[in-house]
């Protein structure tokens, strides 16, 4: 059983911030699930047993390599696409998450191509990201500036 594919699966999704206007994103590698060489602000499945923030923060540890300074739930989204052919279906809870920027790193370059800091005037073009994100940054645009 797959979670998203066999039954609804539950994620967070965050995009993490210096304060100062920028934001990190990762450029999905090919040991990634899905979306193979897009552009993603990151993530990760939720456990059975584990709290959501448990989770959020090893996330946040294990690809960027570093520590939450401070979080914000920003609410929820109801994700339905198709991914190599499969319907799927995943909640995702979305947070916005402060981070030292001198700290962060491409933690995971076993699956991840790149890890790189954008501003809003020079993000990847919608067909270069992740599926989700444009919904991501359209829902909650005013929470994230």
């Amino acid at each position: 059983m797959k979670p998203g594919i066999n039954y609804i699966g539950v994620c967070v999704v965050y995009l993490c911030h210096d304060g100062q206007g920028n934001f990190v994103m990762n450029k999905r590698g090919e040991k990634c699930r899905d979306e193979v060489g897009r552009w993603d602000c990151g993530g990760g499945g939720l456990e059975l047993h584990e709290t959501v923030e448990k989770r959020m923060r090893a996330e946040i540890k294990e690809e960027y390599g570093t520590d939450v300074l401070e979080y914000e739930f920003l609410g929820f989204r109801d994700v339905h696409r198709i991914n190599n052919g499969e319907k799927t279906h995943w909640i995702a809870l979305d947070y916005k998450i402060l981070v030292d920027k001198d700290k962060v790193h491409n933690a995971e370059p076993h699956k991840l191509d790149e890890v790189k800091w954008f501003t809003w005037e020079n993000l990847p073009p919608d067909e270069e990201l992740h599926s989700a994100c444009p919904l991501f940054f359209e829902k909650y645009k005013d929470k994230l500036k």
